[in-house]
């Protein structure tokens, strides 16, 4: 229904398609994998109560965001793409996008990004140039480092220390928790979505975690995962969060473990599901903060 409802812009603009293909809104996952984890940081930040505003400035911000990712990114991958069976037919590697289209809605995205941060305060606005450089550097990171998740997450992070500072004007060292948590998480996922291309990007020349992990791939990404948990839980303690919030941690630890088991075989799809399968964690974990300050 919603891909139906995407495609039908096509009669408002015969290239409407490629360019949602481009920004990846026909795909929504990336959102959800960056909204669950920055709108905890906005309830907590507001102590279960965030504003209208916060809620509605960083819900924007994450989808207008993660576009322009997308966009930065096939930008960067334009001349690899098309070697890479799952990404062969994206719009730039395709031909059916030029370059400085690309770049023209990265830098749209971007500025609309940066109007919904003007409402916000100074603090908050000087860290929002951070996220932009993330953003912009992460696409290149896998053709020097086998860390490239590593980029990611500290980009796909950034609106957690932004949400405190929007709400409070200042940044609470237990907030670092919280980011360090995400950047664990994104790497643990984006590890899973780095070895279905595996074999395609060590033809290629481009670098991963999932390259770098080796056979020890799902053992480390399970840790990863299992480390991440122990920081939200630390973070808790120190935000006073309780039963229900520990609640949404331990479902959140039984979706990790149900992606362990079924990647066993190393399958592409079976590490397509688990990288998808993310978002129940992320979204889980929201719920949990949110009950539990609902239910004081």
């Amino acid at each position: 229904m919603y891909v139906q409802l995407l495609k039908s812009l096509n009669r408002l603009h015969p290239r409407a398609w490629d360019f949602i293909q481009l920004s990846r809104m026909d795909r929504p996952i990336g959102i959800y994998l960056l909204l669950w984890p920055t709108l905890s940081a906005v309830w907590i930040a507001g102590n279960g109560a965030p504003t209208l505003a916060n809620v509605l400035i960083f819900g924007l911000g994450v989808v207008l965001m993660r576009a322009a990712g997308c966009c930065i990114n096939d930008f960067a991958d334009r001349k690899v793409d098309g070697h890479v069976k799952r990404t062969a037919d994206r719009p730039l590697a395709a031909g059916r996008i030029r370059s400085r289209e690309a770049l023209a809605l990265f830098a749209a995205l971007v500025t609309l990004s940066f109007v919904l941060v003007l409402c916000t305060n100074a603090t908050t606005v000087g860290l929002s140039f951070g996220a932009l450089a993330l953003a912009a550097c992460y696409p290149f990171m896998k053709r020097y480092t086998y860390y490239p998740q590593v980029v990611l997450g500290a980009a796909y992070s950034w609106g957690i220390p932004m949400a405190f500072t929007a709400a409070t004007g200042t940044l609470p060292a237990s907030a670092w928790l919280l980011y360090i948590a995400n950047v664990l998480w994104t790497v643990g996922y984006d590890t899973y979505y780095a070895m279905v291309d595996r074999d395609d990007d060590l033809k290629i020349g481009v670098k991963s975690t999932a390259i770098l992990f080796g056979e020890a791939d799902r053992v480390i990404i399970l840790s990863l995962q299992l480390l991440s948990l122990g920081c939200l839980l630390l973070a808790g303690n120190r935000f006073e969060l309780g039963g229900w919030f520990q609640l949404g941690i331990l479902a959140a630890a039984l979706c990790f473990v149900w992606e362990f088991w079924t990647t066993r075989s190393l399958a592409r799809d079976a590490c397509f599901k688990a990288f998808l399968h993310n978002h129940w964690a992320g979204l889980l974990v929201f719920v949990g903060v949110v009950l539990d300050y609902a239910m004081r």
